[in-house]
């Protein structure tokens, strides 16, 4: 069994950090790009889910860039992911990959869900941006 989450949510995480550092200021992307340790090329798929949660703004051209619009300390880790992660907690069930109701349940559907409610309960009370990267 693996839970993890994909580099994008992290990249995600940083740019936000990167942003929020200077709310006021347009980022160009690779400017971001190479402040979060990614491509210019991999960027737009990084900040795509963001700007369509409305936590970004994305000004195309010369002199346009990367805007954030969310207060900083309103974004949970939760939240992020659910946006970034488009897999995230889907409620399929782990055994069978298929949904898993209360009428038809696999032999871990009990535990799994105790547990799955424990880690979103964990990640919804930490904050989405990483404040090493953030000011203020």
């Amino acid at each position: 069994m693996r839970l993890e989450l994909s580099n994008r949510t992290e990249f995600a995480r940083r740019a936000l950090g990167v942003l929020a550092a200077a709310p006021d200021t347009i980022r160009k992307g690779s400017d971001l790009a190479a402040e979060v340790g990614t491509t210019r090329h991999y960027l737009p798929q990084v900040m795509r889910p963001l700007v369509e949660a409305g936590w970004v703004v994305s000004e195309p051209g010369p002199t346009g860039g990367y805007l954030i619009t969310r207060a900083p300390g309103s974004a949970t880790l939760w939240d992020l992911i659910s946006i970034v992660e488009s897999r995230a907690d889907e409620g399929r069930c782990v055994v069978t990959g298929g949904p898993c109701t209360e009428d038809a349940s696999c032999s871990v559907h009990r535990a799994w869900q105790k547990a799955r409610s424990a880690l979103q309960r964990e990640l919804a009370a930490a904050p989405a941006i990483d404040r090493s990267r953030a000011v203020g």
